[in-house]
């Protein structure tokens, strides 16, 4: 067995890491970062470590669970990541099948409740995965997720074509007087862990002077400062992270990152010091980054998810609306 890649004491064979993440891209996911290995594995292995995984690969087909006790003494399987519910648990066109019989061998009967996350609803596969459990399991809505993206296509000229000229004007404006200002946008790809870490550093200290550091509400609070920590490093040592900061001077006063899936770029944190608010940093820092993701031939930008409050943001910058649904299962 080949050494796993991935960083955090999670165990996963590179044969298996590789199947997922292939799945994850070729089946349609909704978000296929967070379906895939690197996005589920640093959450486990930040945030619950200690829960045993339960991986399945084959050539068209992965399952991704992680068992939790329950307070009656029997196991349930949910998704690894099950905080958000981002990613799929099943993936490959043969999951159904694959999860109808492990569910039927005798050493899986001790699993009294399955939860299953980004299923796309109204499709086949979720037809096909129903009409293959509906007989063993009752079948429950458990929850609606609504995740949104934006094509890349003609690169930074067709995506802002796609926002509203109401949105380009301001955006116009912004670029015009942060570049009067001498304010710069400095990209980081990373690919080692020492690299990471110093980088991390750096965004963490502009967070602490955000309006989500002040609060306390942000990434330099736990669990989140560890989870991002971690998934920071993975994504380096695939050389998948991308991270640009603002900088005015010698100082840092605002940063994106996110990491890459295939063509896919899927964003994690954006931030910015508070005393720099009025100068639309965050704007300007997602334009800069979909210039540099266009550069490389990126074909789509996620943003996650889209749930009002302050994720209305989004909508500015999204035009594709992607809802998922998880379900649990409960055995007859």
């Amino acid at each position: 067995m080949e050494d796993a890649r991935l960083d955090g004491g999670v165990m996963c064979p590179v044969a298996t890491e590789d199947v997922w993440r292939q799945l994850a891209l070729r089946t349609s996911q909704a978000d296929p970062f967070c379906s895939g290995p690197l996005w589920q594995l640093s959450f486990h292995a930040a945030m619950s470590p200690r829960r045993p995984l339960y991986i399945r690969a084959e050539d068209e087909a992965v399952l991704a669970f992680a068992g939790q006790p329950l307070s009656d003494g029997s196991l349930a399987l949910t998704p690894i990541e099950s905080h958000w519910l981002f990613g799929a648990c099943l993936l490959g066109r043969d999951a159904p099948a694959v999860l109808e019989s492990w569910l039927a061998e005798s050493d899986t009967r001790h699993f009294s409740k399955i939860l299953i996350s980004g299923i796309r609803p109204g499709g086949e596969r979720a037809a096909q995965l129903l009409r293959r459990l509906e007989k063993a399991f009752h079948v429950l809505h458990f929850a609606d997720g609504l995740q949104c993206a934006a094509s890349l296509k003609d690169g930074l000229d067709g995506f802002l074509s796609r926002r509203s000229a109401n949105h380009r004007q301001k955006l116009g404006k912004a670029m015009r007087r942060a570049q009067r200002a001498g304010i710069v946008f400095e990209r980081h790809a990373p690919q080692t862990a020492e690299e990471a870490a110093q980088l991390y550093a750096r965004m963490l200290a502009v967070e602490r002077e955000s309006w989500k550091g002040m609060a306390a509400c942000g990434m330099t609070e736990q669990p989140a400062r560890q989870l991002y920590a971690v998934l920071v490093r993975n994504l380096a040592r695939q050389g998948l992270a991308r991270i640009m900061f603002a900088r005015h001077g010698e100082t840092d006063i605002g940063f994106i990152f996110g990491g890459k899936a295939g063509n896919v770029y899927r964003g994690q944190q954006f931030s910015y010091r508070e005393t720099w608010k009025r100068w639309g940093i965050g704007n300007l820092l997602q334009v800069e980054q979909v210039r540099w993701l266009c550069e490389e031939g990126a074909r789509r930008y996620d943003m996650g998810p889209l749930d009002g409050g302050p994720m209305r943001y989004k909508e500015h910058w999204t035009e594709k609306r992607l809802p998922i649904q998880s379900w649990l299962l409960l055995r007859r």
